[in-house]
């Protein structure tokens, strides 16, 4: 690493007192009540701290959100894309500070925080397109000299609520979109993440200020479950985009749906591979380590189940102990090491809680997990990935935890994997490795996985932002990043245009005065 953590939050603008940033060009008010250190899972050290928002100051950047609306959507949509577009190339000129930042703050590996800051430059490069083909449509009226057509407006504020796992990423999957479609946006970032997204609304702001847009468009509130709440009721936001647990969800749909609102749900995962009698065992086994043990296993598409036909179970199950015995766990900024630390205490609390619940039930492993002891994991945040041969129904293996704890379970017909892949309450990734032609398309096919993602010979992780991303059931139906996921940041509008000398009904209906 060529900068150091501070040089990095200098560079960033991240000193040591950052107030709930309200909106494009100011640091809002000091007012907040709570003052909330943010720690490093890394290392257990303070990087800064916040101060969360009050109700009122919320109040305030709502305000300012609709009231800058009404100019952002009269820009053509094309010149929002060329704004989006240098907001795109400043996210380059700082993916070094920034993926680093998203590594330490969060937790994951070096490599990965890069990673989730190129995905924020490609959905930039995405949205840039998509400003020239916000698409309507157009269809013949049954009525003479008329004409009918489709078209999509802006909706106003998209509420954007994300989570620790991807602290930057999927608010750009949605910020990027939504502004190329005319809405401005209000982001309430993780409590346990919220540094990252400082620095992103310093890039944007700059940005934004250089093309003389007005205040408001990108804004930011700091605070707890509190302001996700405040959001979730608020009338003034048509549209809530929540990424988090399925219990969140649950509150966030409620909340929303009482008042008629829309909501973009991206909640649990809980992902299996099926891998067959025809499967290459070696590119399985790349796919399933890494979709188990990247980001520590807190991805919503983590790899928590393998569903191993029995003719190679024990081969792959002995494949899987040899490379879990290779895996490096440490500093995530040394990019010699695979897997960083959990996010904080509680997670590790929750994964020891999960492997007691699993060997309770009858779980077996294979390879023990446990909390890392010494200096080197002094945060008290690093643990063993671990592997449990198990059965589909145990309780905990229907729950989603977000740690690297990985689930072996064998199955001798395809009809079986796949009844077992669907068989919990979540449907989010899911993938088959397999050389064989009929096992790939039936498990592609309407009584294949149910689930919003379907690979093949690819893991469950990794998902590219051209395809639209999100899961069925308790993952909760949202669709974001790519293919049309645009249309949920819009209202559609059917208009009939009636160019002739008469007012004929439709239906043929007369009515003569």
């Amino acid at each position: 690493m060529s900068l150091s953590i501070k040089d990095i939050l200098d560079h960033l603008h991240i000193n040591d007192t950052n107030h709930a940033f309200s909106t494009g060009s100011s640091q809002g008010s000091t007012t907040g009540a709570l003052v909330k250190n943010i720690v490093s899972p890394v290392d257990g050290q303070k990087i800064a701290s916040v101060t969360f928002a009050t109700e009122e100051e919320y109040d305030a950047v709502i305000d300012t959100a609709t009231n800058a609306f009404k100019s952002w959507r009269l820009i053509p949509a094309p010149k929002r894309g060329e704004i989006v577009r240098q907001i795109g190339e400043q996210l380059r000129a700082h993916k070094q500070q920034l993926g680093t930042l998203v590594s330490y703050e969060m937790g994951k590996s070096l490599q990965e925080g890069y990673g989730e800051v190129q995905e924020m430059i490609d959905i930039c490069d995405f949205a840039v397109g998509l400003s020239r083909q916000l698409y309507g449509l157009a269809m013949h009226s049954e009525r003479p000299g008329h004409r009918m057509y489709e078209q999509h407006h802006p909706l106003g504020i998209v509420g954007i609520i994300s989570a620790f796992n991807f602290p930057v990423a999927v608010w750009s999957w949605n910020a990027m979109l939504a502004w190329v479609c005319g809405d401005v946006c209000v982001w309430k970032p993780s409590e346990k993440t919220p540094l990252t997204a400082i620095a992103c609304q310093h890039i944007v702001k700059q940005v934004f200020e250089e093309n003389g847009v007005e205040d408001g468009v990108s804004c930011l509130v700091i605070g707890d479950r509190s302001i996700g709440e405040l959001m979730s009721n608020d009338t003034r936001i048509p549209l809530i985009s929540a990424t988090g647990s399925t219990r969140m969800g649950k509150a966030v749909s409620a909340a929303v749906g009482a008042r008629l609102g829309k909501s973009l749900l991206e909640l649990g995962g809980n992902n299996a591979i099926i891998i067959t009698s025809d499967a290459d065992l070696d590119m399985a086994l790349i796919g399933a380590v890494f979709g188990a043990v990247g980001t520590a296993g807190q991805r919503c598409t983590t790899t928590r189940r393998l569903i191993i036909h029995e003719s190679v179970y024990d081969d792959f199950k002995q494949k899987l102990v040899n490379a879990y015995a290779q895996i490096k766990i440490g500093n995530p900024l040394n990019e010699q090491n695979h897997m960083g630390p959990l996010i904080d205490h509680d997670a590790v609390n929750a994964y020891l809680d999960s492997i007691e619940k699993c060997k309770a039930e009858g779980g077996r492993f294979i390879v023990e997990g446990g909390r890392l002891e010494g200096d080197a994991y002094a945060s008290g945040c690093y643990v063993t990935p671990c592997i449990a041969e198990v059965e589909n129904h145990y309780k905990i293996v229907q729950h989603e935890t977000f740690a690297p704890i990985l689930y072996l379970m064998k199955y001798a017909d395809l009809d079986d994997a796949i009844a077992l892949q669907n068989g919990v309450p979540q449907g989010l990734s899911s993938a088959i490795m397999t050389t064989n032609l009929r096992e790939a398309e039936k498990f592609l096919s309407v009584a294949g996985s149910d689930c919003g993602i379907a690979n093949v010979n690819i893991g469950t992780s990794g998902a590219e932002i051209g395809g639209a991303f999100g899961g069925e059931k308790e993952t909760g139906g949202g669709r974001e990043s790519g293919s049309d996921a645009w249309k949920i940041y819009m209202r559609r509008q059917t208009n009939t245009i009636n160019y002739s000398e008469t007012l004929p009904l439709a239906q043929g209906i007369k009515f003569n005065l």
